[in-house]
């Protein structure tokens, strides 16, 4: 039986070359990605920045509404169609989305290396990255075997190939997929298909690509109870991450708890950080999560 671990733990990401926490303070946070710097809204910076001169190529200026909206204000010096940033081997182009992001999540980056340590080895693993988004971690996930990398926006999907082209990936064996993850991963449990670790990065609300509709609270649970038919004993992890909700990571570890109950391993949970830069860089929390692994 999987051993739920109770206490909660932290995985931090310190920053690499190509990004950088720089500042953080009364909601907001100064990064660098490459060469450029931007200012976005982040509600848990709820301290004072550590300098009052924030300089940056960009801004995001957020909605009234908290489930989203508002708009880039940009100084003109950015490419128009982005810039090229790397991790370890993969590359990817980051860029201004209407959502805030920069067509990548930097927080993910102690997952992608934790996810190649449960797999170490290992060259003919199977892997699934559910909500893949521009494909970052199916990248990652590689160099160990086949990937099944999904998501309902064709726009996510194509960006995810260009940056396999761009990392000299094209020939990796990845299933690039436009589906809806909740009726994709129930049919791949009725085909009786298995894989040796799943990563889930659900979004709060969202929508297939046949207009299905995605609520995470509704939705979670059932994707979740799928995901784990589709592992075994031979199985080596599930990850989950979860943002922008009011809950706690607990919840998710205990979800896990119920769910993979018949299997061995351990259940962990706990928040994912990125520190600023310098000596007393601070730990700004960006989601939770929980994850199951089973060393075997």
């Amino acid at each position: 039986m999987a051993e739920l671990v109770r206490d909660p733990m932290l995985m931090v990401g310190e920053g690499w070359d190509a990004y950088r926490l720089l500042d953080s303070g009364h909601g907001r946070k100064l990064e660098s990605f490459g060469d450029y710097s931007f200012i976005r809204p982040e509600p848990q910076a709820m301290w004072s920045p550590r300098s009052d001169d924030w300089q940056a190529d960009g801004e995001f200026i957020p909605g009234a509404d908290e489930d989203g909206g508002g708009r880039w204000h940009l100084d003109g010096s950015l490419p128009e169609a982005g810039w090229t940033l790397g991790y370890d081997e993969v590359r990817f182009t980051a860029q201004p989305t209407p959502f805030r992001h920069l067509q990548f999540f930097p927080d993910m980056a102690p997952v992608w290396d934790w996810m190649r340590e449960q797999l170490d080895g290992r060259t003919d693993a199977e892997t699934m990255n559910l909500f893949g988004y521009t494909g970052v971690g199916s990248l990652a996930l590689s160099r160990h075997g086949r990937v099944t990398h999904v998501d309902a926006s064709k726009k996510s999907v194509a960006q995810a190939r260009e940056n396999a082209a761009l990392s000299g990936m094209e020939d990796r064996p990845i299933r690039w997929l436009v589906d809806d993850a909740m009726k994709f991963a129930a049919r791949e449990v009725r085909r009786g298909n298995r894989y040796d670790g799943i990563i889930l990065d659900p979004p709060k609300f969202g929508r297939g690509p046949k207009n299905e509709t995605w609520r995470l609270d509704e939705g979670l649970p059932e994707l979740v109870s799928d995901c784990r038919k589709l592992l075994d004993e031979n199985s080596r992890f599930l990850f989950l991450t979860v943002y922008a909700v009011r809950m706690s990571s607990l919840a998710l570890g205990g979800l896990l708890e119920e769910v993979f109950a018949d299997l061995p391993g351990k259940i962990e949970h706990g928040d994912l950080a990125v520190r600023e830069t310098g000596e007393d860089g601070r730990h700004l929390p960006t989601a939770i999560f929980a994850r199951w692994s089973n060393p075997g």
